[in-house]
């Protein structure tokens, strides 16, 4: 009884510091509320975002806010088509000693960070994508056949153009799937567009503050490991899932005719971390069905692809998902 006390206090701790965060954030990222708390949910459970929209939307300002208002050591890399793998991951160089001695000396590329920005990440060629997937599923890289651990935490927040633009590369799905979740953004309401116009364009600008320190960071994602998942919750994750699934028996016909193929564990597991975050940011104690269908899209859309038969026929995976959840009886009546 005392643990479960104590976990409570824990929680609503972490439920204020939050919501302070969030209110820094929002000084600099103002407005989309759901993309803040997504990228948020994302740092929360110690994964990785995928932020996808056009140019000019306030991508790149949500990161540098974040890694001030986290406290977190953070670096960014424009990607370009000539950008190199150990332009990233850095590389070793031969260096002369005052003795004349000589002896190769590693240099640390940006990665060696806590919160690494990869801005259009889609304009590097998929050589130097793929230079990215050791170090963010296991937070270190092996460079001249030497393993060296990344700081702690370490995420990876990166921005993505539209495939449909020119000059981009489509990242590869063993890439895709290591991003705990996608985040679409897009335009502002025409509210929000004229608070960020008198916001950005006078004299001076809000400066957001810092909240939280790395240390601090780690110990929420502790915490957020010990919060309960009650089993109606995991089983509606487990459906969902499986659902999605073409070589599975609960897989739906029009899942059978449209999907190339499923989201695999990796995505039940980030269904299990995610529901605890937003759970958390909407200041509840435990996550709910509502939290499954919130965090669906998000969780699933870049880990599932329509064939081409269904990509014809102009279906998208945003209706064939709401679908599913409508389906589902552990999410029929939140839905």
């Amino acid at each position: 009884m005392a643990d479960a006390e104590s976990l409570l206090d824990e929680i609503e701790a972490l439920e204020a510091r939050l919501a302070e965060a969030k209110a820094q954030i929002t000084r600099k990222f103002i407005g989309q509320e759901r993309v803040v708390d997504l990228t948020l949910s994302a740092l929360l459970c110690g994964g990785h975002g995928l932020l996808i929209g056009l140019p000019g939307l306030g991508k790149t300002r949500l990161v540098e806010t974040l890694a001030t208002v986290m406290g977190l050591d953070g670096k960014r890399v424009q990607f370009t088509p000539d950008l190199m793998p150990a332009d990233i991951l850095g590389s070793e160089i031969l260096e002369t000693g005052k003795d004349g001695s000589r002896a190769f000396k590693f240099i640390e590329g940006p990665i060696f960070c806590q919160l690494l920005m990869a801005d259009e990440i889609n304009r590097a060629s998929p050589r130097t994508q793929s230079a990215l997937l050791q170090a963010m599923q296991e937070r270190q890289v092996t460079v001249s056949g030497q393993t060296r651990d990344l700081a702690k935490p370490f995420h990876v927040l990166a921005t993505q153009n539209p495939i449909e633009q020119e000059g981009t590369y489509p990242l590869p799905e063993a890439q895709l799937d290591r991003f705990l979740v996608r985040i679409d953004v897009g335009y502002p309401d025409l509210e929000t567009e004229r608070e960020i116009l008198l916001s950005t364009t006078g004299e001076a600008e809000c400066e957001a503050e810092n909240v939280f320190s790395a240390d601090e960071l780690l110990a929420a994602q502790a915490l957020l490991r010990r919060m309960p998942v009650g089993e109606g919750v995991m089983e509606s994750i487990l459906d969902l899932v499986r659902a999605f699934r073409p070589e599975s028996d609960s897989a739906s016909e029009a899942v059978l005719e449209s999907v190339a193929w499923g989201p695999g564990p990796r995505a039940s597991q980030a269904f299990m971390m995610t529901v605890r975050a937003r759970a958390l940011l909407q200041g509840r104690l435990v996550p709910d069905a509502s939290d499954v269908i919130a965090m669906a899209k998000p969780v699933l859309k870049h880990r599932m692809a329509l064939n081409f038969a269904a990509l014809a026929r102009g279906e998208s995976l945003d209706a064939l998902i709401d679908a599913e959840i409508c389906k589902s009886a552990g999410l029929k009546d939140a839905a």
